[in-house]
């Protein structure tokens, strides 16, 4: 019996060290029937705080969509790949960018993937997080939003990484959708659960020993 009891304690620790290191992953979908066959272009940023900040990364996973990729994508900063494969980001720059020409279909999707030392392990010394940003365009320019209640900067989604390690996502567009990441346990919770076996543990061993 107290074997059972050692191993369940062993792994709900083995669970809690592998659930806080999991990236963090959002789903993005966009309806955009409404400008179906409209010539424009994608953006996708991910930028440290101007404070300091600390290391992440991001991915930009499973783009899928009926519309058409246009052009050769612009890369700036610390950034690689190419869509519709995966798109990694480092917030090592102060400025990292993929824009990509795109002719719209009605629909659009991908999954942000977030990970690194600032979600799994922060520091408790940033004083800055960093910040994904989707935009869409109607032009080949990335000068005319699309589908955004933000007419500057065409931003239609961002999901922050705050200081702490939690993450935060803002929906700008009525056409988007922005999909919480399943939620976990806490490696907390999991630790009180843990610490609530033991002393499970504890009294049956004294009832054996009396």
């Amino acid at each position: 019996m107290l074997g059972k009891f050692s191993l369940v304690i062993a792994s709900l620790f083995f669970v809690a060290s592998i659930a806080k290191a999991d990236p963090v992953t959002y789903t993005v979908t966009v309806d955009t029937s409404s400008i179906t066959g409209t010539a424009g272009s994608l953006d996708f940023q991910f930028n440290p705080g101007p404070l300091t900040t600390q290391a992440a990364s991001l991915q930009i996973l499973g783009f899928t969509s009926d519309g058409t990729l246009a052009g050769t994508p612009s890369l700036t900063g610390d950034v690689s790949g190419a869509l519709p494969g995966t798109l990694t980001f480092d917030n090592g720059g102060g400025y990292n960018d993929y824009f990509d020409g795109f002719t719209y279909g009605t629909t659009l999707s991908f999954q942000v993937s977030l990970y690194g030392p600032a979600l799994s392990s922060p520091d408790g010394l940033s004083t800055s997080g960093s910040t994904f940003a989707f935009s869409m365009f109607s032009d080949t320019n990335g000068t005319v939003p699309a589908l955004t209640s933000d007419t500057t900067f065409g931003v239609a989604a961002t999901v922050d990484v705050n200081f702490d390690g939690t993450t935060t996502a803002t929906d700008l567009s009525t056409y988007t959708s922005v999909a919480s990441p399943a939620a976990v346990p806490e490696p907390g919770s999991l630790v009180l659960l843990a610490t609530g076996l033991l002393g499970i543990s504890g009294t049956l061993r004294r009832r054996l020993r009396g």
